[in-house]
This record gives structure tokens, C-alpha cells and sequence, in this order.
């Protein structure tokens, strides 16, 4: 019975590993309903260079990188969690007030070029190198160059 189980085991874990880092390339239409309009509305001028939807096991998540060279990456509802404009300025929309508000009093000539979310955290960085880190009430927890 032992070594049914180390079996079952050790297929379970070598099927597990070649699952993981599955990477398939789609179509923006094949995208969640959010993560569309989330592409129309703040991103609708660029070209889409690739959509990909990365499978892990128990995750699945979506990645758009435009010919621009920005990209987003959402979960599998749709949501956001990563918006990363390496070139452009992250469209205002997407940032919350607060953060916005921050970033214009403290570091005036800087401009938001990544976001990402993670879980309820916030993390920002600036195009001067500054990171900032918020908590969910989008008080500053952290500040690294």
C-alpha cells in the first residue's frame, strides 16, 4: 500500500511539473470580458505584439505586451495586476487618486511608469528610479532607489 502511494506520488509531482510554466499564445478576444475593455479603454491606440495566457497549476494569468513595448498583465477574472509603460506614462485612470496626489507633491517631475498591485499593496515606480510601496490606505510603507 506504501508504494502505491510513493507512486501516486512521485506521478502526481512529475505531472505537476510539466504542467507548470504553461505558456499559450491567444488572441485578445480569447481574454477575459474585463481584461478587453481594460485593453480598449486605456490602451486602445496601441497594437497588441502578443497575448499569452500562462497556466501554472493552480493559477492562470493573461499578458499583453504592445508594439510600444508596454505591458499588462492580468489575473484570471480579468483584473489587473501589473501595468508596466517602459517607454509611455501608465494612463492616469488606472492610478488611484491618492498615490497620484503623492507622487505630484513629492517628486513633481517624475511621471508613473509601472503599477502593480499585489493583493491589496501597491507598488509604484517613478520614471526617476524612485519605488514606492502603499498600503490598501494608499499610505506610503516603503520607498526605495
Amino acid at each position: 500500500m506504501k508504494k502505491l502511494l510513493v507512486l501516486l506520488a512521485c506521478l502526481f509531482a512529475t505531472h505537476t511539473l510539466v504542467k507548470a510554466d504553461n505558456d499559450k499564445p491567444i488572441q485578445v478576444s480569447q481574454m477575459p470580458q474585463k481584461a478587453q475593455t481594460f485593453i480598449q479603454q486605456h490602451f486602445g491606440d496601441c497594437k497588441v505584439a502578443m497575448a499569452k495566457m500562462e497556466s501554472d497549476f493552480l493559477q492562470k494569468s493573461y499578458d499583453v505586451i504592445f508594439t510600444n513595448g508596454n505591458k499588462v498583465e492580468f489575473d484570471r477574472q480579468g483584473d489587473w495586476t501589473d501595468v508596466d509603460c517602459k517607454f509611455t506614462v501608465v494612463p492616469e485612470a488606472i492610478v488611484p487618486a491618492a498615490i497620484r496626489r503623492y507622487v505630484a507633491d513629492n517628486y513633481p517631475d517624475a511621471t508613473i511608469v509601472q503599477i502593480e498591485l499585489d493583493r491589496s499593496n501597491y507598488e509604484v515606480q517613478l520614471s526617476s528610479g524612485w519605488e514606492l510601496k502603499f498600503n490598501p490606505e494608499f499610505q506610503v510603507i516603503d520607498i526605495d532607489n
